[in-house]
């Protein structure tokens, strides 16, 4: 069996990594910025005239807050690995630091320009941050011995660095505590930048996180991960050049680090579901456990001494995600908003400064109770009249352009959709309860796209029909209209050059439109995919040896089997029974119907096809695909009892994804 191809969320922020040698095209794109096709047109100009009428863009109070407490940074503007490699850069956002470009959302400029700014920052007297290293902060809190260090970024290179920074201008110290605030690889894969497995186990560093993190963290999208990865090419821009008519970053951050994630397993567990108080290397931490909110695992907390409170992920300066666009389980607004809720109703009294895994602080209780009130109301509000007029009968697409956010709402900055969106998350409410039907029997079982397409254009009179007709309603700015048609022609004639290049013309439009960024991203990767040939990069494997080794057995068992052909073996019928030899732990896997059954610490008493005997490291080996199953069995590392050929006629079955599927054309 070759390696995987999955762990879908290491994959999303190591994306950098696999697409550098997209430079080339990249820069052919920045080339032809003369073309009338790269340039906002009058109707998107008129968009961005109108935002900068509604929006107070004469505050700036989040620049100032953004450079509050600066320290230092990295003069270099640059983050090597070991080989000398860049692992992050800081410079290539200097592109940023000047007025607006017509390709640019207003708001979404002004967002990325805030993310840019970087550092080591004071929060307050015995806390600091680390922003701009990576597409998270890393947080230090002063401990009575030592640092209490909070979400170690995404890879060692920039955890390393920034520890580098702290030590040269706040003194070098142990770390004596990590605090993990959720499952999500920006918040943990840099933390063997500071620790090893030793350290954890042998009591020296304390690791907290919350209930479920090392599970959610390993499996959350491991089922899925092909194509997911394959929709974070779009969601992230990593295939856009950095530059005015490409991707600005994602709103909740700039981009992600280049390198090899990591994973430790927590020493201390949070679980409980109100305030829960502990004392980690002497400072009083009191949690508050929030799952199924901003991620499945995760936790706010109060520092009592500091009159700090870590709103983790759950209060950002950005609508965050109800439902991300790469694909993955919703979330729940009404418990996010509940959540938010109760850290006012238990800390709001005494909080001094909130501080997030993501952007800069809030100071001032008198600042901090608005703004943790206003995002909590948010995530209620979309939550609520989602589920108030799908009662009344309304569609998932009609709902999305019906609601709207209350104007106090909307005004606020930290309240935009630079990361979710109003439009995206409300389909996403209207997902949690009702699924993806919406009703109407029309859309019960509908023809494909591309048999869809292949009569729409029929209908329509023809392929030159569409593509005039989608001309007019391009020169009236009806880029969304331009783009729902064009699709359907492409779908039914994927060579039309002429109705690629014009669809691509309208997704970029709608790019510079989008307040968004992954909106932007997906967009104009869509139009660039659609210019030009997609350059298929061998993707190798994201799976870093801490994931696959931290993954439980029957996970992967069950991940084997989703991988099965069974559509073209359903007559296969076995019933092996497997020993891991090192872990001592027996599997009983029934392949029945195309569909393969994996029972843990059981055995199958009658009809047994075959016994195996190996162990877990070198199913480990398998895995990270530094052995094969071939191998192992020849060399006598793996035994099988009874029906020698039947598991590796199994395994011989098991599927491989091709990562370069297409998106926007059959």
């Amino acid at each position: 069996m070759k390696r995987f191809k999955s762990f879908l969320y290491t994959a999303i922020f190591l994306l950098n990594l696999l697409f550098s040698c997209s430079n080339e095209q990249n820069k052919a794109q920045q080339k032809v910025t003369s073309d009338n096709n790269f340039l906002a047109s009058y109707s998107t100009k008129n968009k961005h005239i109108e935002l900068k009428q509604y929006l107070n863009f004469k505050d700036t109070t989040d620049f100032a807050n953004a450079k509050r407490g600066f320290i230092a940074t990295i003069e270099s503007g640059e983050i090597l690995k070991e080989d000398q490699s860049v692992s992050y850069s800081m410079k290539q956002f200097e592109f940023l630091n000047k007025e607006a470009p017509d390709e640019a959302n207003p708001s979404l400029w002004r967002q990325s320009q805030l993310n840019s700014i970087n550092g080591l920052f004071e929060v307050t007297k015995g806390i600091y941050q680390i922003r701009g290293f990576d597409l998270a902060n890393m947080t230090l809190v002063q401990g009575k011995s030592g640092w209490i260090v909070i979400d170690p970024l995404t890879v060692p290179a920039t955890v390393k660095a920034a520890m580098k920074l702290v030590d040269e201008k706040l003194g070098k110290q142990e770390v004596k505590a990590v605090i993990f605030t959720h499952s999500h690889v920006d918040h943990f894969g840099g933390v063997k930048g500071i620790l090893d497995e030793e350290d954890v186990t042998s009591g020296q560093i304390e690791v907290i996180a919350p209930e479920g993190f090392f599970e959610h963290s390993i499996s959350e999208n491991v089922m899925a991960g092909n194509a997911m990865t394959r929709r974070a090419t779009y969601m992230y821009g990593n295939l856009l050049p950095k530059s005015d008519i490409g991707s600005y970053g994602s709103g909740l951050g700039t981009t992600s680090a280049k390198g090899m994630t990591g994973i430790v397993k927590p020493s201390k567990i949070i679980s409980d579901d109100t305030k829960f108080s502990q004392f980690v290397d002497g400072i009083e931490i009191q949690f508050i456990y929030t799952p199924e909110s901003e991620a499945p695992a995760e936790m706010m907390f109060y520092l009592p001494s500091f009159k700090a409170f870590c709103q983790s992920e759950n209060v950002s300066h950005t609508l965050h995600n109800l439902y991300t666009l790469r694909g993955a389980q919703v979330r729940n607004g009404q418990k996010w908003s509940r959540y938010i809720d109760q850290c006012i109703a238990t800390w709001g009294a005494d909080m001094e400064v909130s501080f997030g895994s993501h952007h800069w602080p809030t100071w001032g209780n008198e600042t901090i109770i608005p703004y943790l009130e206003n995002q909590r109301d948010t995530y209620r509000y979309i939550h609520d009249q989602t589920l108030r007029l799908a009662n009344q009968g309304y569609t998932p697409i009609e709902l999305s352009d019906m609601i709207r956010l209350p104007e106090n709402l909307d005004k606020q900055f930290y309240n935009r959709g630079y990361y979710g969106s109003v439009s995206h998350d409300v389909k996403a409410q209207y997902q949690l309860y009702f699924g993806w039907f919406d009703g109407n029997p029309a859309n019960l079982n509908p023809h494909t796209p591309v048999e869809s397409g292949k009569r729409f254009v029929e209908m329509m009179g023809g392929e030159e029909v569409v593509i005039e007709k989608s001309k007019a309603y391009f020169e009236e700015g009806d880029y969304r209209w331009v783009a729902q048609c064009l699709n359907q022609l492409i779908f039914a004639n994927p060579e039309n050059q002429e109705a690629k290049d014009l669809l691509a013309d309208a997704y970029q439009q709608l790019g510079y439109q989008s307040e968004s960024g992954p909106w932007r991203n997906f967009y104009l990767t869509g139009a660039k995919e659609l210019r030009t040939p997609v350059k298929k990069i061998n993707m190798g494997s994201t799976a870093t040896p801490d994931m696959i080794k931290g993954m439980d057995t029957q996970l992967y068992f069950e991940y084997l089997g989703m991988r099965f052909k069974g559509d073209e073996n359903s007559d296969l019928k076995y019933n092996f029974n497997i020993n891991l030899t090192d872990t001592q732990e027996k599997i009983a896997l029934i392949v029945s119907n195309g569909a393969v059954i994996p029972r843990m610490n059981t055995h199958v008493t009658e009809n047994v096809t075959a016994t195996i005997n190996m162990t877990r490291a070198h199913l480990d080996s398998i895995s990270l695909g530094e052995a094969s199953f071939a191998e192992l069995l020849n060399n006598k590392n793996i035994k099988i009892e009874g029906d020698a050929s039947a598991f590796p006629n199994f395994m011989s079955k098991i599927d491989q994804f091709e990562f370069w599927f297409n998106i926007v054309q059959p």
